[in-house]
């Protein structure tokens, strides 16, 4: 048995670039940065940083599209593929990227839980002013007689 499956949680690079192929059909791509920190054998705290090109197709394309901008937090998983071509200059070229079969926004820059990344600019966030007054059921006091229920 073989498998194929990646699953990358970073920051994207670049704003993703929205194409058609001449089916109609919508291809989004993007590039997401992700970071590995480590101690090395004197102490040192390393940091290392690698860079994953992202490529969404149809439905999903459209919606990342329209909400993701650089430096967004997002979870992208999918499966790794490489394809190849011949450069103008007569040389090989070769890409491997991550091929997104579900894509899920990570939370905005401003920490707002439960909004998605990159939501237009000048969306506004609504201030906490304290608790709100909830709606609630009021229950009797006194007991209930299960002889009392009709049914």
């Amino acid at each position: 048995m073989y498998l194929n499956k990646a699953i990358i949680i970073g920051n994207l690079t670049r704003d993703p670039e929205m194409r058609a192929l001449p089916s109609g059909i919508k291809v989004t791509s993007f590039s997401l940065a992700t970071n590995r920190v480590w101690k090395d054998q004197t102490g040192a705290k390393k940091e290392q940083a690698d860079f994953h090109n992202v490529v969404v197709f149809g439905r999903q394309a459209e919606t990342a599209a329209q909400y993701l901008r650089k430096g967004a937090s997002v979870l992208v998983e999918g499966r790794m593929q490489t394809r190849s071509w011949d450069a103008q200059d007569g040389t090989k070229k070769y890409r491997t990227e991550v091929v997104a079969d579900r894509i899920q926004f990570g939370p905005r820059g401003g920490g707002a839980p439960g909004s998605f990344a990159g939501e237009g600019k000048g969306a506004s966030i609504k201030e906490d002013t304290g608790p709100s007054e909830i709606d609630t059921i009021e229950y009797p006091e006194e007991e209930s007689n299960p002889e009392d229920i009709p049914f």
